[in-house]
């Protein structure tokens, strides 16, 4: 096979499916390998990318695989730097141990990075069990809708918890700023159960809300296959140390305890997974602050981002709803950014405990909603926490959301703020052009008190800095709904260069719970590397 990159394809010669990529990517090629259309036996893409830095000649930009008739290496000479002959060397789940010893390993938590942990375990013959808090994608996206028709909470199963965990409520986009040979390993396994096949070769993939929940199902249908367990509405309650080795856990399902004894605990619980924190540090697992981050979200019309980034060219199918990354550091150290921007989606209702308001962002597979949201963070240092606790982050986050909750006057309304207003410190009294979708409403006013003032204040700051990169960024009438508070993990469980617990053996931090991911791509990407580590000391031993 050879592999060339850097063809570039003008937008007229598309129109959004993937034939006709390929039908230009084949034309080009012919052209710069100088062969002839019969000489191509096999063509696939592997990268599509959109450069958009001349909005008045926007062109895509392919890397392609080939198999060709003829001395591949001689082509690839003559075609120059861009092309180079490859030999695929996919990295595979792992095969089946030839004995598997000791007790099965207990996964907790049903999310990205627990899923492909419990898939790895499970392939190597381990029979792992894999408890999940909250309900399977059917019975926990019944939830999610209750919850946003009648402000009816429930604390086990929101969009927090169940089967996939917060990314499957968050649009499922699967970019990373790493690189791993487990990334094509994780897009291959979502194809197989579900995704759309553009995610094998698209520059910023994404999958959806609405598909996601039947994806994650597929994938523990899999794991059972071979021959793991999953158990939903299953809570993990007690972690059994002795001598500094895990012994058991304690689950707790429909009012009743169960002990598992057990020699390895992977902890893949998610970043609002706040009572396995305590859970932890309350049985000397060793923990830490961490760097996270609070803001709002952010929602303009889709139109204006997409005139912003595309010019005259917004609106063709082969661009789709236009997505942006900003990140502006500020004069006094700290610095404000984009996070989960959600093209044509939806801010959410996103709270998971009684009496606070979280917000987060999805968008559905087509990416048709008529705004376009991001959070519009703020980092918080382990120095801004007061006292020494090492859970001093969970209290900030809580307090700020309980401080949103009152700001909306109650039933999980949030708070929101016209930019135009947040940037002069007024007091919005309603909405401008733009309605916002965040689906227990609003209560229009200002969004003081219900973050710190630095968080406010480099948010105030940053604004109009970020428009300089994005026209139209800093509109007065588009809207901040706040709060959004789970970003990330304040805490990480540290772990050694095992992959374990640097003071508890078999306990195996994983994931963005655990202080070790951020996204769905880097946490499906930990969960792999847990589980190979975890393969190998039982091979060891």
């Amino acid at each position: 096979m050879i592999e060339v990159s850097g063809i570039r394809i003008p937008l007229s010669r598309l129109d959004g499916t993937e034939r006709s990529e390929l039908r230009a990517c084949r034309a080009a090629l012919q052209r710069m390998l100088h062969v002839r259309p019969g000489d191509i036996l096999q063509l696939d893409l592997r990268k599509r990318s959109i450069d958009a830095r001349k909005k008045d000649a926007i062109v895509l930009t392919f890397t392609v695989w080939a198999k060709l008739r003829g001395d591949e290496r001689d082509i690839a000479r003559r075609a120059g730097k861009r092309a180079r002959v490859v030999a695929e060397t996919p990295r595979e789940l792992p095969a089946p141990l030839p004995a598997p010893t000791g007790p099965r390993p207990v996964v907790v938590g049903a999310g990205c990075a627990g899923l492909f942990c419990a898939l790895a375990l499970a392939s190597a013959g381990l029979r792992p069990l894999l408890v999940e808090r909250g309900d399977d994608a059917e019975r926990r996206t019944a939830a999610v809708r209750r919850f946003n028709e009648t402000g009816d909470l429930d604390p086990q199963s929101n969009i927090q918890f169940g089967l996939g965990g917060a990314g499957t409520f968050s649009d499922g986009k699967l970019g990373t700023g790493t690189k791993s040979s487990a990334h094509r390993l994780i897009l291959q396994a979502l194809v197989e159960a579900g995704a759309q096949r553009r995610i094998l070769w698209d520059a910023k993939p994404h999958v959806g809300s609405d598909v996601l929940p039947s994806v994650v199902t597929n994938l523990v249908r899999r794991i059972e296959e071979l021959g793991g367990e999953v158990r939903f509405r299953t809570q993990l309650v007690g972690l059994e140390i002795e001598h500094g080795s895990v012994r058991g856990v304690v689950v707790s399902a429909g009012g009743r305890e169960e002990r598992v004894a057990t020699t390895d605990v992977v902890l893949a619980c998610g970043h609002s997974a706040r009572d396995v924190f305590q859970l932890a540090r309350d049985v000397g697992v060793t923990l830490e602050r961490k760097t996270f981050a609070m803001g709002v979200r952010i929602e303009h019309a889709q139109t204006s981002i997409d005139r912003a980034l595309y010019g005259r060219s917004a609106g063709h199918p082969a661009l789709g709803a236009a997505a942006y990354k900003l990140a502006q550091h500020l004069g006094d150290g700290r610095s404000a950014f984009s996070f989960c921007m959600c093209p044509g989606g939806y801010v959410v209702a996103a709270a998971s405990e009684p009496g606070g308001v979280v917000t987060n962002g999805m968008s559905l597979s087509t990416r048709a909603g008529a705004n376009a949201n991001a959070g519009l963070l703020a980092n918080v240092f382990p120095d801004d926490l007061a006292g020494d606790d090492v859970l001093a982050g969970v209290d900030l986050q809580r307090s700020c959301e309980q401080a949103a909750f009152y700001a909306g006057g109650g039933a999980f309304v949030a708070p929101a703020q016209l930019v135009g207003d947040f940037l002069a410190s007024h007091a919005s009294t309603g909405a401008g052009g733009l309605s916002p979708t965040y689906p227990r409403g609003v209560a229009w006013g200002a969004l003081n008190g219900t973050l710190p003032p630095y968080v406010l204040d480099t948010l105030r700051d940053a604004i109009p800095l970020m428009a300089r990169k994005l026209r139209g960024f800093d509109a007065a009438d588009a809207v901040l709904t706040g709060v959004e508070t789970r970003s990330s993990s304040p805490v990480r469980m540290t772990r050694g260069a095992d992959g374990q617990s640097v003071n508890t053996r078999g306990l195996w931090p994983c994931g963005e719970g655990a202080g070790y991911a951020g996204g769905i791509m880097s946490a499906a990407t930990d969960g792999l590397r847990t589980a190979e580590a975890l393969i190998t000391s039982r091979r060891n031993d």
